[in-house]
């Protein structure tokens, strides 16, 4: 088996599933711009500071480290930013993407995993959701992810590309060792902003509380970070062993709402988060939550971290350590 590069591994879920593969023995190279990662976040692993666009530096990176495989994290995957600016989200996700998958077909790269999304399936008709959903998205991200993922099968016929598509729910937590966590500038994600509000930072604002849901808020499927670092490693195993192309969703099954997680984190904290009722965003879809028995089946997956307090509970003890985000971890190698 060669080296594993990863692009985006800097970034959130990148950086945890590269300590994923480092701790299953595999040799790691990271691209990424630091655009939105942390050169601490993969202090001592090899990093190209380049972005996917960049033909010359990801050919460079797949010659010199012998890379055999790559998992592709590096993407923009805010839902309201893609609905502000479309425009990025094309050249980023989509265009760039090719670029990559261009840079793979010519150093003859077999492998990739891919960094998809539950936006890929719009507004469920049933849920749990299963990988066989209509794939209807309601904002640029979905789209873009979706593009993607459309045209890996055809990069497979003509270059023998093997590539399996992971459509994450909610990532959530930090690694629970507490050397890794989320640290986004600005941040869109409900759990940390939720943290941030209670530690006396903005209010946290409640996008709708009109939804046929419950509570009226949104419903959520919060998978904690490490899992889905554990979904790539397996994902990874299942190609190089020869297993086909597969897509799997990537989710816990267990939905709970905006206000479920305020209350979470309340709970761990000892704290309130100041909150306030905002207006329904843009190309939220009331309720997103995954049958993921699919990659449980065939490749053996079990979420380790499936309780919403546990995972809450991670993310809390990251960013109680370092208020600062990254700027308080040491960046030496």
């Amino acid at each position: 088996m060669g080296a594993v590069l990863v692009t985006g591994g800097a970034g959130y879920i990148g950086s945890h599933t590269v300590k994923a593969l480092r701790s299953a023995g595999r040799d790691v190279v990271v691209l990424d711009n630091l655009a939105a990662g942390h050169r601490a976040a993969v202090a001592g692993v090899p990093l190209v500071e380049a972005g996917i666009a960049d033909t010359r530096a990801v050919r460079d990176a797949l010659r010199r480290h012998a890379v055999t495989a790559v998992m592709h994290f590096a993407a923009s995957a805010s839902v309201g930013e893609s609905v502000a600016d479309p425009h990025a989200y094309y050249a980023n996700n989509v265009a760039d993407t090719l670029a990559l998958l261009g840079a793979l077909r010519d150093e003859s790269v077999r492998h990739l995993v891919f960094s998809s999304s539950a936006a890929v399936y719009g507004v469920p008709e049933e849920t749990p959701i299963r990988e066989g959903h209509p794939t209807r998205p309601i904002n640029p991200y979905g789209e873009t992810k979706l593009a993607v993922e459309r045209a890996l099968p055809h990069y497979e016929r003509a270059y023998a590309l093997a590539a399996i598509r992971l459509r994450y729910f909610n990532a959530s937590g930090a690694d629970p060792d507490g050397t890794l966590g989320e640290d986004h500038r600005p941040e869109h994600h409900a759990i940390p902003r939720a943290i941030a509000a209670a530690r006396g930072g903005p209010r946290f604002e409640v996008f709708g509380a009109d939804y046929a849901t419950p509570d009226g808020t949104c419903l959520r499927d919060y998978v904690h970070v490490s899992d889905l670092a554990d979904a790539h490693v397996l994902s990874l195993a299942a190609l190089e062993s020869g297993r086909p192309a597969r897509t799997y969703n990537v989710g816990t099954g267990r939905p709970h709402s905006v206000l479920d997680v305020l209350a979470a984190v309340e709970r761990v904290t000892g704290r309130s988060p100041a909150r306030a009722i905002s207006a329904r965003r843009p190309g939220d879809p009331p309720v997103l939550h995954a049958s993921s028995e699919r990659i449980r089946s065939e490749l053996g997956w079990r979420p380790r971290f499936a309780d919403l307090d546990t995972i809450v509970e991670t993310a809390w003890r990251w960013h109680r350590a370092h208020p600062g985000g990254y700027a308080d971890a040491p960046t030496e190698s």
